[in-house]
C-alpha cells in the first residue's frame, strides 16, 4: 500500500514540476501567450489597409454610377411627365430614354407640330444638354 502511495505521489511530483518547467520557459501551457505567433504584424497591417482602401475606391464607383441612374431616371421621369400633362402631345406613342443629359426621343407622333412640341418639352427640361430626335411622322 505505501508502494502505490509513493509512485502516485511520484507521478504527481512530476506532472508538477512539468507543467513549472513549460510555464517558466514558455513551452506548453502559459497563462501569457509567446510573442513569436509567426504572424508578421506589419504585413498585415499593410494588407489590411490596402483591402480598405480598394473597398471604399469601389464604393465610391457604386455611389456614382447609382447617382448617375438616379438622375437620368429623374430626367426621363420629368419629360414623360410634362409630354403627359401636355393637349398637344401623345406621351404614350413617345419613348423617352436618357443617357447622362443627352435624350433620345422614339416613337411616332401624328403630326409635325407634335414632334416639334415634344422636342421642345424635352429641350426646355432643366439638366437636358442634347436632343435626339428619333421620332416618326405618322401618315395617314
Amino acid at each position: 500500500m505505501r508502494f502505490i502511495r509513493d509512485v502516485v505521489l511520484l507521478a504527481i511530483l512530476a506532472v508538477v514540476c512539468v507543467l513549472a518547467y513549460n510555464y517558466w520557459s514558455g513551452n506548453g501551457l502559459t497563462l501569457n501567450p509567446s510573442s513569436a505567433s509567426g504572424v508578421n504584424v506589419e504585413k498585415a497591417g499593410k494588407k489590411g489597409a490596402e483591402i480598405v482602401s480598394n473597398a471604399s475606391e469601389k464604393g465610391r464607383e457604386a455611389a456614382s454610377k447609382l447617382e448617375g441612374a438616379l438622375n437620368e431616371g429623374a430626367l426621363t421621369t420629368k419629360i414623360k411627365s410634362k409630354m403627359a400633362l401636355d393637349d398637344h402631345v401623345s406621351a404614350r406613342t413617345i419613348g423617352v430614354e436618357t443617357a447622362g443629359s443627352v435624350v433620345t426621343l422614339t416613337g411616332t407622333v401624328g403630326s409635325p407640330a407634335e414632334r416639334d412640341r415634344a422636342v421642345r418639352l424635352a429641350t426646355e427640361t432643366d439638366g437636358v444638354s442634347k436632343v435626339v430626335d428619333r421620332l416618326l411622322v405618322k401618315k395617314d
